[in-house]
């Protein structure tokens, strides 16, 4: 008797199913905001036809431009900071043994999971206690400390994966320790140290909360300006400002994820 083929049914993938609602439901709202920032008519209630005179006013706007510059200002300097302090940490935990270091350890990384409100008002607290007049570097101060912790962490995970004996390799064939951190060590963390200030970057450029809490007069950043117009119902020119700042979030994230990508394939090559 010839053999029945069996037919097998069709499967129903209930995970590719819910991917897609996940990603429907994250996205949906980004693609409904960027369509209405091309949008003629200044409410968006309804679609009156394709202009670009949002973005062209956006760019004219001098409080959103100031505001801009200051966040700007904001991000470089504390991520500057946090660079420099964050590697050195991460170094030092990882590299040398001292009492307290599981503490310190601790203690480093306690502003990844502390609520930002919390960082905000302790912040304040602080500054007032020791009468420092609130300014645009306050702002800066407060941001240096979510950021060392990114920073930090991005590095430590970097520092794991490398080979512990590669300076003492260096010190036996006479370098310093400081030609072995800075011609052995330092280019082999410039991948994650990179990965980790992009990241914080972002984080300082988007927040709200901490900055209006340590910001002084005339210290307004961009998210503060944002919220301060949509109070009033959202405005197409924010809209044409919410898709700039995520393809500008975009960019940095593809940067971040390239430079970890080419570490990693370079480290397998190896």
């Amino acid at each position: 008797m010839p053999k029945l083929q069996s037919q097998e049914k069709p499967r129903f993938y209930w995970q590719l199913l819910f991917s897609l609602l996940m990603f429907v439901y994250m996205y949906l709202p980004i693609l409904v905001l960027a369509f209405f920032s091309f949008n003629e008519s200044r409410f968006s209630a309804s679609w009156e036809g394709f202009t670009l005179k949002w973005y062209q006013q956006l760019f004219r706007d001098q409080r959103i431009l100031s505001a801009l510059q200051n966040s700007l200002i904001v991000a470089v300097s504390a991520v500057g900071i946090a660079a420099v302090i964050g590697t050195l940490m991460a170094v030092g935990l990882a590299r040398y043994r001292f009492r307290g270091k599981t503490l310190y350890r601790g203690v480093s990384y306690l502003p990844l999971i502390i609520p930002d409100i919390a960082i905000a008002v302790a912040t304040l607290v602080f500054l007032a206690v020791v009468q420092i007049r609130l300014s645009i570097w306050t702002i800066v101060a407060a941001h240096v400390v979510f950021c060392l912790a990114y920073v930090g962490l991005v590095v430590s995970t970097r520092l794991a994966d490398l080979d512990p004996h590669l300076e003492e390799a260096a010190l036996d064939l006479g370098a310093t320790p400081r030609q072995a951190f800075l011609q052995v060590l330092l280019p082999e963390l410039m991948p994650g140290i990179i990965s980790g200030c992009l990241l914080a970057f972002v984080l300082s450029l988007d927040d709200f909360l901490i900055a209006s809490f340590t910001a002084g007069s005339g210290a307004t950043t961009l998210p503060m300006e944002i919220f301060s117009r949509i109070r009033t119902g959202v405005k197409p020119d924010i809209n044409a400002l919410s898709v700039i700042l995520m393809l500008i979030s975009g960019v940095v994230f593809f940067l971040a994820e390239s430079i970890r990508y080419q570490s990693a394939e370079k480290r397998l090559k190896q």
